[in-house]
């Protein structure tokens, strides 16, 4: 990490930036940040660009003490990468990540039940660590599961039909037969349509709220300090055993929340450009 500040400084040739960041950030040198549901490119933001421009602001804020940044589904509101093009947009979203995996920040790309359809393009192109599925990992010696949430839960016929579908790689390839400007343009307003359709329900309580039930009882006799998920659009820091601790992400186009990690524990927090 100081090696990655110096050079940078180096390179964009102002010597007080050397000891700007390196002092000013050298005692935080382990955070992981946790964001999920930005839906960039979504229809229910009035300007989709300075939508994204928020996101990107985002990780210029936390660009000089992030060991790692953990982007937990539904990032984009609708992805599927083509064999020789992705959607159109997202320039400044993607160019931002490119920089901070160039620079050597571990970025983690979880597929939610929007932007499932990446084909090795975020992976190669931009350097994220694409994940398919939930990940057990060790974090300043405390144990997390992140996923972002979708199909964890017994779910209902029509779910499970439609997740069977948008995982099959055979009707997949078949997808990306289609035309980009028709298979986009149909992936876009089935995004839009089923939002509308079926929207987001606050939280359920303790009891009835199916992540909280999935964590409680997920392999009972492992040790697990954190659960973290996205998906529920709902902020949620709870203690839901002595040992385990769930953090629902919230959103990050009507709450702009997000989680950090360090040695103190973990924190949900609210971003706005006023307090940079």
């Amino acid at each position: 990490m100081h090696r990655r500040i110096l050079a940078e400084s180096f390179v964009d040739g102002n010597l007080f930036c050397i000891f700007v960041k390196f002092f000013l950030y050298k005692g935080n040198m382990a955070k992981y940040y946790f964001l999920s549901d930005a839906h960039i490119g979504t229809e229910i933001v009035g300007n989709k660009q300075l939508h994204e421009k928020y996101l990107v602001a985002w990780l210029d804020s936390i660009k000089y003490d992030a060991s790692a940044i953990f982007l937990v589904g539904d990032i984009f509101d609708f992805w599927f990468e083509y064999k020789s093009c992705v959607p159109k947009g997202f320039v400044r979203l993607l160019g931002k990540l490119a920089e901070l995996t160039d620079s050597g920040i571990e970025v983690h790309f979880f597929i939610g039940n929007h932007d499932l359809w990446t084909f090795g393009y975020l992976a190669q192109e931009i350097g994220l660590t694409v994940h398919q599925t939930p990940q057990i990992i060790e974090l300043l010696g405390k144990r997390f599961f992140i996923a972002h949430g979708d199909g964890l839960k017994d779910i209902g016929v029509g779910l499970r039909l439609l997740r069977r579908i948008f995982h099959s790689p055979l009707l997949q390839k078949c997808f990306g037969l289609l035309h980009p400007d028709i298979g986009i343009s149909f992936g876009n307003w089935w995004s839009n349509r089923n939002r509308q359709k079926h929207g987001y329900f606050p939280y359920q309580g303790e009891q009835n709220e199916p992540l909280v039930s999935f964590a409680k009882n997920f392999e009972p006799n492992k040790v697990f300090d954190y659960f973290i998920f996205g998906h529920r659009h709902i902020l949620l820091n709870l203690q839901a055993t002595p040992q385990r601790q769930v953090v629902i992400l919230g959103d990050f186009y009507a709450e702009f929340s997000y989680a950090v990690f360090d040695d103190n524990g973990i924190a949900l927090e609210h971003f706005s450009i006023a307090n940079q």
